[in-house]
């Protein structure tokens, strides 16, 4: 009983401290809205207002045409060039796609000689490059076909494909980046908060002070396990409910009570991730980069940016034992899929094996620091 009333105190004075700190604060209440929203509408992998320019040396109906076909919101309103200007204004980055038509384009087509049209790209933006090619044939082609049949109805086909995009049917990617969003702020914070917490007690001193008390290293260690994770959980929930659901109308499918639980199990790893990286880091300097190699790395490994499958197999056995592939797993199946812990018991297991082997192994680096400085 008194041991826990220690955790307790000792963790209401990691709240005080974390509280009078100002810019950490800030940082946190940014991380969790702004950034968010930012990192969720900011970027998109979709083809939107794609930059187009049109070499029309045919000047005939069908080129025109097929001018008119493209518009926004895929694609800017098509800019009319000379072959002479292509190479200029590709090289300026003026027009991430240039659409050239030969002459005799619509006769040679009527003649069945099947003539080319050819697409030069701005491969420097290589993902809209590549989507936006496959835009510009299917349109292309449907326009051509539609031309040459005089009518927009076509003719039934030997097989009807019926195209079902589940989870996310307008394939909507701020739904998806949102929630890593958040994924990879609570890796981040939790780290950081945790680890700060641990130098900057050793720097100010307050470490000495504890280390007179009637203390052991696992009640430090309890409490800022506790306290770091409470700060993170409400900024979490908040997150979710203010930000992700109420501003991006994200549908959260399944239990928000399952995921919370997850949550709290990552958590265990993360504070033991930073009073590790915190006990090893002499300066906040050296914790810093310690940041960039070990924190970034969990991020990119963890199945968000890229999927675990894209990377190469023994990479693969590898971020197996990482938690950060797993809570990344299960909130997906969770959030997007209304997966029930049936769905992700395994998940869940690997998460508090690894979290806490990891934190005997960090309590251990703690207790041997606070040893060496008593």
């Amino acid at each position: 009983m008194k041991s826990l009333l220690n955790i307790l105190w000792l963790g209401v004075k990691e709240l005080r401290s974390l509280l009078s700190d100002v810019v950490m604060v800030v940082f946190v209440v940014y991380a969790f809205t702004l950034a968010i929203y930012v990192q969720a509408t900011g970027t998109s992998s979709e083809v939107n207002n794609a930059s187009i320019a049109f070499v029309d040396e045919d000047g005939s109906a069908l080129s025109k045409e097929l001018l008119n076909a493209f518009y926004p919101p895929r694609f800017k309103l098509p800019d009319t060039i000379t072959p002479e200007e292509v190479q200029p204004a590709m090289d300026r980055g003026q027009y991430l796609f240039v659409v050239m038509i030969p002459p005799r384009f619509e006769h040679d087509l009527r003649a069945g000689r099947n003539p080319d049209v050819q697409v030069n790209i701005d491969a420097t933006a290589m993902q809209q490059a590549g989507i936006g090619a496959g835009y510009i044939r299917n349109i292309i082609t449907d326009r051509i076909s539609s031309f040459l049949q005089r009518t927009e109805q076509t003719g039934p086909k030997p097989v009807n494909l019926v195209i079902r995009k589940l989870f996310n049917p307008n394939g909507v990617s701020s739904w998806f980046k949102s929630v890593v969003a958040i994924i990879n702020q609570i890796t981040l914070l939790t780290v950081v908060l945790t680890g700060a917490a641990v130098i900057r007690e050793r720097e100010h001193g307050t470490l000495e002070h504890l280390l007179v008390m009637p203390l052991t290293s696992f009640e430090i260690a309890m409490a800022k396990v506790w306290a770091n994770s409470l700060v993170i959980l409400v900024a979490t929930g908040a997150s979710l409910f203010l930000v992700v659901d109420m501003v991006l109308k994200v549908p959260f499918a399944g239990s928000v009570t399952l995921w919370f639980l997850g949550v709290v199990l990552y958590l265990f790893f993360a504070t033991a991730l930073g009073i590790f990286l915190g006990t090893i880091s002499r300066s906040m300097a050296q914790f810093a980069l310690l940041i960039i190699l070990v924190v970034l790395v969990l991020m990119l490994l963890s199945g968000g940016s890229t999927p675990v499958e894209s990377q190469p197999r023994w990479l693969q056995y590898v971020t197996y034992l990482l938690p950060a592939r797993h809570f990344v797993s299960f909130s997906q199946v969770i959030i997007y899929r209304g997966g029930g812990l049936w769905a992700v018991w395994r998940q869940f297991l690997m998460v508090a094996a690894v979290g806490v082997a990891f934190f005997v192994y960090s309590l251990s680096l703690f207790r041997k620091s606070i040893a060496v400085s008593k």
